[in-house]
């Protein structure tokens, strides 16, 4: 494979806050990959959902903290990328409804958005 061939560079990305565990993010990347418009995208290979160093505007790596990263692969994916934040956004809220039905305490709130890896 030729370099930038399939190699995402557009994505979604999710970050918990401070009060997010090791497990909490982990937990949230495998529901993530169950949720049927992903995991079917995932299949197809448009998408790849990968756990990465949280980093600052620069790029820099921020401590132990991690994000997990929603990467489109292929040249149709700057088309679905609306679609797609919003299935995430859903997903990722009923991560945290499940969450506080299952553990004590409140799940960690979170923030997801469109990013251009490029720019990091």
């Amino acid at each position: 494979m030729a370099e930038g061939d399939g190699v995402a560079n557009r994505g979604i990305r999710i970050q918990l806050d401070a009060t997010a565990s090791a497990s909490d993010i982990g937990a949230l990347r495998k529901w993530l990959e169950r949720e049927k418009p992903l995991d079917e995208r995932v299949r197809a290979g448009d998408l790849q959902i990968q756990e990465r160093p949280r980093t600052d505007e620069s790029g820099a790596p921020m401590g132990l903290g991690m994000d997990i990263v929603v990467l489109f692969v292929g040249a149709g994916a700057g088309a679905i990328a609306t679609e797609l934040l919003d299935q995430v956004k859903k997903a990722v809220s009923a991560w945290q409804a499940n969450r506080r039905d299952v553990e004590d305490g409140e799940p960690p709130g979170g923030r997801v958005e469109s990013v251009n890896l490029d720019d990091r």
